[in-house]
């Protein structure tokens, strides 16, 4: 049975978080004194003199009546990758304890974990891409703290099978994280309604790709409400700044536009994926839930510098483990999706091309 106190770290248990300005008084009106900010206010059309709320409180609220979750059960981060790395430095003790991840996936967490000083246990995705559930369980043991998985995942774009991530709910007494980075672009139900029944599930998701903010870096974690606070007793008071509160609640008042971005990019994602097996040099194209392809290639090096050198830059992802020859494109616009295509129709037909392999540019960082 999951048991927070268990697994949370002594020192994050007797931590006394710090206590900002904005924390001790919440009021929005008065003369304030209190957190040595300037008066005058600041030399830009708008006056950001102020800290921003250190918990987003107006943003909580949009987000709570949109998905139907409590304001309590919402994290917002700097990013996602914030959120990941608190998870780290909250249940994971350096050097002593250890957790799962299931390669190809997004490589941030092995990544955080390192910085971390913490042990990363790799189970491949069977060859279907989807959960080694038994291996997944045999890696357990008394020291692992998090199992990562990711859904739609990164990658490969598929979506891993709910049944799968549930049973390993049931059973493992640490915390499940469930990455939906691209839960728009699938038709999976989110876990971030069956929170009630798990109180060991964090679930991440972001606004950096539907949302189109990748700039702005909001991320967020819907779990338990102790879970929440512990993340809000780790993270650093003013973790989001004012701008991007502000733009991403405007956002949130634009659903619309973002539904039908997603609907283009589905419709444009499947008939990539139809043109992309067309090509001769293509061995296969994964199916995908996400905002884009991952496909395998004769000669994934080549391909990518072919591109490159026509100023067109996808993902070599032929480095990964179980992506040899693959490479991943992104769904751009209509027009961006048609010039990918056409150039990939006249690969080996340009004599101005000359290959030049390049390892600096063939082969990219996980992630």
């Amino acid at each position: 049975m999951f048991d927070l106190n268990k697994i949370l770290r002594n020192n994050i248990k007797n931590l006394i978080p710090y206590s900002s300005a904005r924390n001790e008084f919440k009021g929005r009106e008065g003369i304030f004194l209190n957190a040595n900010e300037n008066p005058f206010g600041s030399p830009l059309s708008e006056n950001y003199n102020r800290y921003p709320d250190p918990l987003q409180l107006n943003l909580k609220e949009k987000i709570s009546k949109i998905k139907n979750i409590h304001v309590e059960n919402i994290f917002i981060g700097n990013g996602s990758d914030e959120a990941i790395d608190i998870l780290f430095r909250a249940f994971c003790n350096p050097g002593k304890d250890n957790v799962i991840i299931c390669p190809p996936t997004y490589g941030m967490y092995e990544v955080s974990a390192n910085i971390n000083d913490i042990e990363v246990r790799k189970v491949n995705l069977l060859y279907n891409f989807q959960l080694d559930v038994n291996s997944i369980i045999s890696a357990i043991d008394d020291k692992t703290k998090l199992i990562f998985i990711c859904s739609p995942n990164n990658p490969t774009g598929n979506s891993l099978n709910g049944k799968d991530v549930e049973y390993l709910l049931k059973t493992f007494d640490g915390i499940i994280v469930v990455d939906e980075a691209y839960i728009n672009f699938s038709k999976e139900k989110s876990f971030a309604n069956d929170l009630r029944d798990y109180p060991n599930l964090v679930v991440l998701q972001t606004f950096s790709k539907a949302w189109g903010m990748a700039g702005l870096r909001v991320g967020m974690a819907f779990a338990s409400g102790v879970i929440v606070d512990v993340f809000n007793k780790i993270k650093p008071p003013y973790n989001v700044n004012s701008v991007s509160q502000k733009l991403a609640l405007e956002a949130l008042n634009n659903i619309n536009v973002v539904d039908e971005w997603v609907k283009q990019i589905v419709a444009e994602r499947e008939r990539m994926s139809v043109e992309l097996a067309k090509l001769p040099f293509v061995i296969k194209v994964y199916s995908s839930d996400a905002n884009f392809i991952l496909l395998k290639t004769i000669d994934a090096n080549e391909i990518y510098n072919y591109l490159l050198a026509n100023k067109i830059i996808i993902r070599n992802r032929s480095n990964i483990t179980m992506c040899e020859g693959c490479l991943r494109i992104t769904i751009g616009t209509k027009e961006e999706n048609k010039i990918i295509i056409d150039k990939l129709k006249q690969y080996k037909n340009e004599e101005s091309f000359i290959y030049r392999p390049r390892r600096d540019l063939a082969l990219g960082a996980a992630g």
